[in-house]
């Protein structure tokens, strides 16, 4: 963003960084707020120029719940009725799969000034809702600045706390023995194995700090536990270390863009065709029916691992490309 639009004041907002002008939480409250202005959300909204609607990059969706999806649809349209031109940056688009999920969708796709996604899917899922992306790109983690390496690491393991426990997406009991098996199989191997954990503590209860504290005392410290402190923390470890194995996507992301192999783990469609995109192969499904741990370890074997990464990371930059050119056509 900062490439593309040079002197410009940013404004970030997210959960963990609410502006006072913006009650979000609740649907109700936004809407409260946009009959009543008793914060002065619509004014506030009003002064900026542009607003960049990231959805963290893959909560443009109705897998993670329909509130999630109905709060950041909304705070969009509110955006958009205030007067800034407002972008939805690049990222997974869907899937939907709900009536309502697919409704809201379509206004927001269809009200935004620019769309971009992150891999041909999503431009496929946006054609279909009616509104084609002005560009598919890649993940915004490829535009940010190569990190300094922290002391080395080898092994870097991020066990996803939204998996650990029950949840619409996979089979949580299969993965935690997922997790083992590759725990044990690296340990035997005699790498040194750091639990990393991506999401971090807060009240949200399928963070990844607990169950990486958890198997840490499992196996009685013979894997170690680095929480980092904020992102710049958490891609200088990434740097630092020799493989990542990740269920978290911007685990990996964030390992590719440095220049750090990544094996993910996916538990939705928005893994493999954004990682297809710049040239890496080194997904296992837990979708599907297999031999997960053992899938994983197979990519742990595959050849040139570290010069593929290296590729990739290098793929990913030259993406984010025609960003900045649609960004300077919009004013």
């Amino acid at each position: 963003m900062k490439r593309s639009l040079p002197g410009a004041e940013l404004t970030l907002i997210n959960y963990g960084n609410k502006p006072p002008e913006i009650p979000w939480g609740r649907v109700r409250s936004l809407l409260r707020e946009r009959v009543t202005g008793r914060f002065g959300m619509m004014r506030w909204l009003k002064d900026f120029d542009l607003v960049w609607d990231t959805r963290s990059g893959d909560s443009f969706a109705d897998i993670y719940g329909l509130a999630r999806h109905r709060t950041m649809s909304m705070l969009h349209e509110f955006a958009v009725q205030a007067g800034p031109r407002v972008v939805l940056a690049p990222q997974t688009i869907g899937p939907f799969r709900t009536r309502e999920g697919r409704m809201l969708a379509k206004r927001n796709l269809q009200r935004s000034t620019l769309v971009f996604a992150r891999d041909s899917l999503s431009a496929r899922a946006a054609e279909r809702l009616g509104r084609p992306v002005d560009a598919t790109a890649s993940d915004l983690v490829f535009g940010i600045d190569q990190p300094i390496p922290a002391a080395q690491h080898d092994v870097l393991l991020n066990v996803s706390g939204l998996l650990w426990s029950q949840n619409p997406h996979v089979d949580n009991m299969q993965y935690r023995a997922t997790v083992r098996t590759i725990i044990d199989n690296l340990l035997e191997r005699g790498r040194a194995v750091t639990l990393l954990p991506h999401v971090l503590e807060s009240s949200n209860h399928d963070n990844d700090v607990p169950v990486s504290r958890s198997l840490v005392q499992e196996y009685d410290g013979r894997v170690s536990l680095h929480v980092p402190e904020d992102l710049d923390d958490v891609r200088s470890v990434i740097a630092s270390a020799h493989l990542v194995i990740g269920a978290r996507m911007h685990a990996c992301l964030n390992a590719l863009s440095v220049g750090t192999p990544a094996v993910a783990m996916a538990y939705s469609r928005k893994f493999a065709p954004l990682l297809e995109s710049i040239g890496w192969n080194a997904v296992v499904s837990l979708t599907e029916t297999g031999a997960h741990a053992e899938e994983v370890l197979a990519h742990i074997d595959g050849p040139d691992l570290a010069q593929r990464a290296v590729l990739a990371r290098d793929a990913g930059q030259d993406l984010l490309d025609p960003i900045g050119q649609h960004l300077a056509t919009c004013g």
